[in-house]
């Protein structure tokens, strides 16, 4: 049993690529909790597609032994976490089962938005900051204007920062000690029976499920009994231990201790991330402060490419939400696609990295619609719906008013880019409330933005227009009402749902066209003339006309006189004509992987 005293619990938080895995990566170095020979980059980014773009998605905790100079060996158990916005959840997360973060801030971009929302984060949770400036050895490094921010952005002292470059392994010693000296041990808790969080949880199919938990008070060792106490649901340890950074079995897990517990579990679904563990002998009464339910913002369908693949995709899904709580999801179907899911996602980001481990953890080929949000609707009789689905949205006549979700927008920019940024901040219909002066080169703007408007390509816009400098970080703002309407596709007089949208009224045409434009270019063409249209209701806003295939019914005839062509070109006219009024157009599967791989 490990003495509470000499334990350390910490994150480490930051916006997205300023060396939160780097550093994570020299701590273990530094306490040879990884031999040098099987130390490589990325140690804790599990997963190819970390690797592969180079940022964290899920939090890693890996405990660490380290001999401080002069107050003898502590335990440090650290949690890596995701920068980006769309993982703020897991951030929190992380959060609960910490009494302290390292704050990393790259010496060379200095305090950027993400920066400020996970501080902002800490400091709500109560946890110590300690401030790293990393990457102190780039010749772009500004160590004196990031101090300077430090003071007045987060109105933390320059005095508390420590400078390091995780790369170069500079500061690393510092870092460890000022872990120990600053970082309080975990307190003591008043209720003696046995509680531990369920942080996070992942799916092995050898064990089932792994609860990856923080113990608050007492002990669990394997054999014992235990209770899930928000979804009351009975069950025995089979196995305790911790991250180093592999799973490493353990007698037992003590207070303040953080580790893994595989239980006799095996429903995914029977989990529940917040939960509160306890010993059945001797239950709490009361359980830890969980989390808030997290609301998804982005929704779109997923389909399997083949439809007998419907089952494979549904287990697929739900084993990700147990990687992945903030993951919702639900049944549905579409004329066009088949039988699929309605998914809710935190963002853009977060659903891109949905489908691509759909992809490569499960094998299986999807096809996504087009991403949409949630809109609250208000009918003629004074009720009130709420729509994430285009296709569910009441008919025009019955409609009074629709609300859509607005959000506030911090967005950091060098001081060069503020035209180019209001005038994409104005085309996407928000509006920019406040500028605020960073320093001589940089500035944040708070904006005000429908969240529709920012689906698509909004994160790829700034990025271009600030050349790669800016970062923006959002949260939910109120609803409000708004002139959207339903835009509808039609081939050949069929609506194909598949290519529904709510979108406002003054893009419906632009949108429609465009749309039309790439149908044409993509269906296979018919032996009749296809019409491709978008509609608004019962108005047509946009056209396109796939011509039809024809055989040369004039080629047999030699000369002789014109009517003989004519009436052959008749023949084959009344033909086409009969043939459109009994023809159906079936949409081959690629023509909708081409529009919605297009639109994405």
């Amino acid at each position: 049993m490990e003495d509470v005293s000499r334990i350390r619990n910490f994150c480490i938080i930051a916006h997205i690529d300023h060396g939160k895995t780097t550093l994570s990566d020299r701590l273990l170095e530094k306490t040879q909790t990884v031999e040098r020979r099987n130390m490589q980059d990325q140690l804790l980014d599990s997963m190819d597609i970390e690797r592969e773009r180079g940022i964290t998605i899920k939090s890693h905790p890996v405990s660490m032994h380290y001999s401080h100079p002069t107050k003898g060996n502590f335990l440090l158990n650290l949690n890596d976490t995701p920068g980006h916005v769309d993982f703020s959840y897991e951030v929190s997360r992380s959060l609960v089962a910490c009494e302290g973060a390292l704050l990393l801030i790259d010496a060379s971009q200095g305090v950027e938005a993400q920066t400020v929302a996970n501080a902002n984060l800490a400091m709500a949770q109560g946890l110590v900051i300690i401030p790293v400036l990393n990457k102190i050895d780039l010749p772009s490094a500004n160590v004196e204007g990031v101090l300077t921010q430090l003071e007045d952005i987060l109105a933390i002292p320059r005095e508390e920062a420590i400078l390091a470059s995780a790369k170069a392994g500079i500061g690393i010693d510092e870092i460890l000690n000022a872990i120990i000296d600053r970082i309080p041990p975990p307190q003591k808790q008043e209720i003696t029976q046995t509680r531990a969080l369920i942080f996070d949880s992942v799916f092995d199919s050898y064990k089932g499920v792994i609860c990856h938990v923080r113990v608050f008070s007492g002990t669990l060792e394997a054999g014992d009994g235990v209770l899930l106490m928000r979804a009351e649901q009975a069950a025995v340890i089979h196995e305790v231990g911790c991250f180093s950074p592999k799973m490493q079995v353990l007698k037992n897990l003590s207070q303040g201790c953080i580790g893994y517990v595989v239980t006799n579990v095996k429903n995914v679904s029977e989990i529940k991330i917040g939960d509160t563990i306890t010993k059945a002998s001797d239950p709490a009464k009361e359980m830890l402060a969980g989390y808030k339910d997290v609301k998804p913002m982005v929704f779109c369908g997923i389909y399997p490419i083949d439809t007998s693949d419907y089952e494979r995709l549904k287990s697929s899904l739900a084993r990700l939400q147990l990687n992945d709580a903030s993951l919702v999801y639900q049944p549905e179907t579409s004329i066009a696609l088949g039988f699929g899911f309605r998914c809710g996602f935190l963002g853009l980001l977060h659903m891109d990295i949905i489908q691509e481990r759909i992809r490569r953890e499960y094998d299986l080929d999807i096809i996504s619609t087009y991403p949409s949000v949630v809109y609250k609707v208000k009918l003629t009789d004074g009720s009130w719906v709420q729509i994430d689905n285009p296709l569910h949205l009441p008919d025009q006549s019955s409609i009074d008013e629709i609300y859509e979700p607005m959000m506030t927008a911090k967005i950091h920019i060098p001081n060069d880019s503020i035209g180019d940024m209001l005038a994409l901040v104005s085309e996407r219909r928000g509006i920019c409330s406040n500028t605020e002066t960073l320093d001589s080169s940089r500035v944040i703007l708070t904006c005000e933005l429908p969240m529709n408007e920012t689906l698509i390509d909004f994160n790829d816009r700034l990025k271009s227009i600030t050349r790669g400098y800016g970062s923006m970080d959002y949260e939910l703002g109120e609803y409000r009402k708004s002139d959207l309407v339903k835009l509808d596709i039609l081939v050949n007089g069929e609506s194909v749902d598949a290519f529904s949208s709510i979108v406002h009224r003054s893009k419906a045409t632009s949108l429609g066209r465009e749309i039309c434009e790439k149908l044409k270019n993509i269906l296979p063409k018919q032996l009749f003339k296809i019409a491709i249209q978008a509609a608004i209701g019962s108005n047509i806003v946009a056209r396109e006309t796939l011509g039809a295939l024809r055989k040369d019914v004039t080629a047999k005839c030699y000369g002789g006189d014109i009517t003989r062509k004519r009436k052959l070109l008749e023949k084959q006219k009344e033909g086409k004509k009969r043939m459109k009024q009994i023809g159906k157009v079936s949409i081959p599967q690629d023509a909708f992987l081409k529009i919605l791989k297009a639109s994405e």
